[in-house]
């Protein structure tokens, strides 16, 4: 199954209460707003769990990290080919916390067009987005490093910065989908970087912190396009 757009991306990273029966849990009740909704959520799940959750819901499922390697020696690396055979839809490629050489960034694009797999770039200025478009991803994750984990999306804190860079991929790449994230917190930073012309958005933190999860999700599908309105 390929990433539907628009759509919002929760990252569980390692959590606490997201791995395994728990993590099944949560992405349940991602799948049930999204029904109850209209709206099109991606879980990325720890990654032990990419085949039960793939297996398990019908959301889309995007792989925290991958190794660029070949078949072979490489203890404890992940492979495209492993991620793709658990059912994964997509991968996150150079995201802060897991970064990747420019080299490895070519490799790894290249090798999720060979497995059938969503290919998301993690950028944080126009010259690196400009950089990654050589190598021709399905979509640049755009965010400062600095504002993930905290409550400074740049929708609010840059917004003529995020709408610059949507508009750089339009012209120069227009396959390649732009996806917002780093410190989204609330759904006014999800309508205003929708309004921005980015494809997807996405959280971690601000979602599995939230006090009332369900509630924080309906919040959010509220503000993403083609959503239907909750009262």
């Amino acid at each position: 199954m390929s990433l539907a757009y628009p759509h919002f991306l929760l990252n569980f990273k390692v959590y606490e209460g997201t791995a395994g029966e728990d993590g099944l849990a949560l992405a349940e009740t991602i799948e049930a707003v999204g029904a109850e909704t209209g709206t099109a959520f991606a879980v990325s799940p720890q990654t032990p769990d990419l085949r039960l959750l793939a297996a398990e819901t019908d959301l889309g499922v995007v792989v925290q990290s991958a190794d660029a390697l070949a078949s072979g020696r490489g203890n404890g690396k992940v492979s495209l080919e492993a991620v793709a055979d658990a059912g994964a839809d997509g991968v996150l490629i150079n995201h802060p916390e897991s970064p990747d050489s420019l080299t490895d960034v070519a490799h790894l694009v290249e090798s999720c067009a060979d497995f059938g797999l969503e290919s998301i770039v993690c950028v944080h200025s126009h010259e690196m987005g400009n950089a990654a478009l050589a190598f021709d991803p399905d979509c640049l994750l755009f965010e400062n490093p600095a504002d993930v984990a905290t409550d400074r999306a740049m929708s609010r804190t840059e917004p003529g910065r995020l709408e610059r860079f949507v508009d750089l991929v339009a012209a120069e790449h227009p396959r390649t989908r732009v996806m917002a994230g780093g410190g989204i917190s609330v759904a006014e930073d999800v309508e205003r970087a929708f309004d921005l012309g980015v494809d997807a958005a996405g959280a971690a933190s601000a979602f599995l912190e939230a006090d009332d999860r369900r509630a924080w999700l309906r919040d959010v599908a509220a503000a993403i396009p083609g959503s239907d309105r909750l009262e």
